[in-house]
Formats: C-alpha cells, structure tokens, sequence
C-alpha cells in the first residue's frame, strides 16, 4: 500500500511531529504539550500541538499507548477518538486514570497516545424491510463465549 501524504503544522514548536518508533509500527507517537497530574479515575483533554490534513479518503484514529495502560493505568476514554478527513483543528486526547488509588505524573514531551492513518470506506446506506440471514444471526454481546 501507498504511504498517505499528511500535511502537518505544528501549533507549538517545541514538540516533535508525529513518528514511528520502528519500521512497520501502525501508530505515530503523539506527544502532550503540558505537564499533567492524574489524579485516580480522573480525566483531562492533553492537547498535542499539532494540527493535520488527511488526504480525501482516509481518517486517523488516536489509539491509548499500551505501555501507559500496563504500567499505571491510564488509557482514552474515547478509544480510538475518530479524526476525520476535514478536521483542521488541534488533535487533542482524552486521557484517563483507571487506577484505583496512584496519582499519574505526565510530562510535556511525553508519549501519551498513537496516531493511526487508514483508508476508510464511504458507506451508502440502503433502508430495507428485513436483513439477509447469516450463520451469527443477531447473537451478540458475548453470544459466542462459553
């Protein structure tokens, strides 16, 4: 697959654009630009300092880094938060705490989320009066667990 051409600016320059942290990583590292304290089961916007246009026909998608979820709970409380095709705007990420009792020290520069760029298809939805059947049927919710 083609590599998508992004334009980036940074809104503060004193952190890095986007980068993967080794070849054929799926996210980019997105960093904070402010010095965070999570205190347990809170939340807080982390703004990232960069702004991006994607080409027509992609979106990206900010996925939790899994070293902050192992290593002290924290993770998005949107997961993945959806940037569409025309956003222009600063991308922002939704931390949390889930841990029931450490405080979380964030600092500006930190890796706090992953930047994943997908094509993505445009649906045309058509109204009908019943589904076609298929072997799953309606089962959901854990319906094929134990």
């Amino acid at each position: 697959m083609r590599p998508a051409d992004v334009l980036i600016t940074r809104l503060d320059a004193g952190v890095p654009v986007p980068t993967y942290a080794h070849p054929g990583d799926a996210g980019a590292d997105l960093v904070t630009t402010i010095d965070i304290e999570l205190q347990p089961g809170q939340r807080v916007v982390a703004p990232t300092g960069i702004a991006i246009a994607l080409p027509p026909g992609f979106a990206a998608f900010v996925h939790p880094r899994s070293g902050l979820a192992a290593r002290w709970g924290v993770g998005l409380v949107n997961a993945p938060g959806t940037i569409d095709a025309g956003y222009r705007g600063e991308i922002k990420v939704v931390l949390i705490n889930h841990d029931a009792s450490d405080v979380v020290q964030l600092r500006r520069g930190d890796r706090i989320a992953q930047l994943v760029v997908q094509p993505v298809a445009r649906a045309v939805f058509h109204e009908v009066a019943s589904l076609p059947g298929s072997d799953r049927g309606d089962g959901g919710f854990g319906s094929s667990g134990r």
